[in-house]
């Protein structure tokens, strides 16, 4: 397919562009297979670019033969509207846009056509290796070990090649368990807790009809635990989804979902936290963008739209069961394990949140990009599933895969932020860029669905990394926090109701003006920069001082103070 095929207009003049908190565009449309590119006539030129790739969703409402104007909803959450002047170019740059934002060809997107302006000075594709981040979980003589069965992709298709699992347990009854486990995710190590508690995450158990054991799985998990512990299980499907997931399978004579019998598995109490996943998500972000657009509704009927979407309910489950596995983990010591359907969504948002709230060194800039690189992208997320629709495209045209998964963890990471604002090294503005680029992004880091879909794209050789760019010494500052104050305790989030907030530089952006409050933390970025800076001029005159005090001693002008004959003696 070329791109020209589906270029039917490449520019269109006398275009109007409305786009929130920025004055009318009155000027050209130029369309490449990439971009929308919108530029003005004024003296004072402005501009727009923007990815394809970032439209979810074209309206149009044809205005006879004058033209007609042209809604463009986009993955960030904003709605810019374009009047085109003319039946004829309105109609080919409708037809055309909405062609090109259905181009589903990875190899077609934009990271595999960007080329970086800047030099790299590290490089994001192979900064967080899965030998060098499980270095500091793994220990000579130690209890685990780095699998390799999984190198070809063939045992776990959305594993990595690299996996940790305990060591007395052989290739062999791994690749046994990938059978016996939802899409062969078999259970590996994420986290490795004070002590001997691990944190562990897997596919759901794959029952047979006749209730057929896995022993290798069993003496897998029976390995982890310390003599005289018992560990848990959680499910993050309510027990009777998981229940009926077994009943289907066995009336069905197939292998099936379910959970592990607790007679199998006597150490491991199982616990079921129920969290929405998939489209039950999706249709909850579509009823609260549905409220925030509607600026005309009062009070009480936005208090009442915000509610009845059960966004802030579904932060609230969340956090709620990650808290729960950081206490089980923490305060009790056993070892966790966690799963959903698959193991590629509510497992990883609880996987990860935990680990934020247990770890310190999820709180840095660096150690939150191993995270993320870890838990979700070599972990297997579907990003490229997930996030191929969003809230504004119809229902009807949504499949049930697609769901803003990775959106509803970082709003979860940025409630524990506005409560333990100075713990992170990170400011507010760094998840924002990370939700940007999870839906549209020149970089090829969240593409695909998985390791082995980005190996055959060749993608760590053909695209950039966002690692390589947001951690450059002219770029990151900008998403620091300049109240940071390293942290080393554990941080337990409150998840009572009037704990939580409507994330409003992602939600409310495009309809509240955010400017004033990025304007009041560049004030304070600014503050603690001259405050570092009289610090640092303050100790270097107190040395400065005390070496004039030192001369003037050794020549006589003064007599050595108190301390110094004590000290001296």
């Amino acid at each position: 397919m070329e791109f020209a095929d589906l270029i039917r207009i490449s520019r269109c003049d006398r275009v109007m562009l409305q786009r929130p908190h920025h004055p009318k565009l009155d000027g050209t449309l130029c369309i490449t297979g990439h971009h929308l590119i919108a530029s003005s006539r004024d003296n004072e030129p402005q501009e727009l670019w923007l990815l394809h790739s970032n439209i979810d969703a074209v309206e149009r409402r044809q205005q006879g033969m004058t033209g007609g104007i042209l809604w463009l909803k986009c993955k960030d959450l904003r709605i810019l509207q374009l009047d085109v002047i003319g039946a004829d170019q309105f109609a080919k740059v409708a037809d055309t846009i909405e062609d090109l934002i259905r181009v589903e060809e990875p190899v077609l997107q934009y990271p595999f056509f960007y080329r970086a302006m800047y030099t790299v000075l590290e490089d994001g594709w192979t900064a967080f290796t899965p030998e060098s981040e499980f270095s500091r979980l793994i220990q000579p003589g130690d209890d685990w070990r780095i699998s390799y069965v999984n190198k070809e992709y063939k045992v776990c298709p959305s594993y990595p090649s690299a996996v940790v699992v305990p060591k007395n347990i052989e290739d062999g009854d791994l690749i046994a368990i990938s059978n016996f486990r939802q899409a062969g995710r078999f259970p590996v190590l994420a986290y490795r807790h004070e002590g001997l508690a691990v944190l562990m995450r897997s596919g759901q158990p794959m029952i047979t009809a006749n209730g057929k054991r896995c022993k290798e799985d069993e003496r897998l998990l029976n390995s982890v635990l310390a003599r005289e512990k018992r560990g848990y299980i959680i499910d993050t499907r309510t027990q009777n989804l998981a229940q009926s997931a077994k009943n289907l399978a066995q009336s069905a004579k197939l292998r099936g979902g379910g959970y592990e019998p607790e007679p199998h598995y006597p150490n491991w109490r199982r616990v079921h936290k129920p969290i929405d996943r998939h489209h039950v998500l999706l249709e909850s972000l579509t009823k609260l963008m549905d409220g925030v657009n509607d600026t005309t509704s009062g009070t009480d009927k936005w208090l009442s739209r915000l509610e009845s979407s059960s966004w802030m309910n579904n932060i609230k489950e969340t956090l709620n069961c990650a808290c729960l596995v950081a206490q089980c983990l923490d305060q009790e010591g056993a070892s966790v394990l966690v799963h959903d359907t698959d193991g590629m969504d509510s497992t990883l948002q609880v996987t990860s949140l935990a680990q934020i709230i247990l770890n310190p060194d999820c709180r840095t800039v660096r150690g939150f990009e191993a995270l993320i690189e870890r838990e979700w992208i070599q972990g297997g997320h579907p990003f490229a599933t997930r996030h191929a629709r969003s809230c504004y495209t119809p229902s009807t045209q949504r499949s049930k895969a697609n769901s803003p998964t990775f959106l509803l963890f970082l709003d979860c990471v940025y409630q524990i932020h506005a409560q333990f604002s100075c713990s992170f090294e990170f400011a507010e503005n760094f998840l924002v860029l990370l939700f940007e680029h999870s839906y549209s992004s020149q970089f090829g880091t969240f593409l695909g669905n998985n390791e082995c879909e980005r190996e055959a794209m060749n993608a760590p050789l053909r695209t950039a990394s966002l690692w390589s760019f947001v951690n450059r010494p002219e770029v990151l500052p900008k998403y620091l926090n300049p109240m940071y104050e390293p942290n080393q305790r554990v941080i337990w989030p409150s998840v009572a109701p009037m704990s939580l907030q409507l994330w409003g530089s992602v939600f409310l952006r495009w309809v509240v003006d955010q400017g004033p409050q990025e304007a009041a933390w560049s004030v304070v970025r600014e503050l603690k920069e001259r405050d570092s800076s009289l610090r640092s001029r303050v100790a270097r005159l107190r040395r400065q001082l005390q070496d004039l005090e030192r001369e003037a001693v050794e020549v006589g002008i003064i007599t050595p103070s108190t301390e110094e004959v004590t000290m001296t003696v």
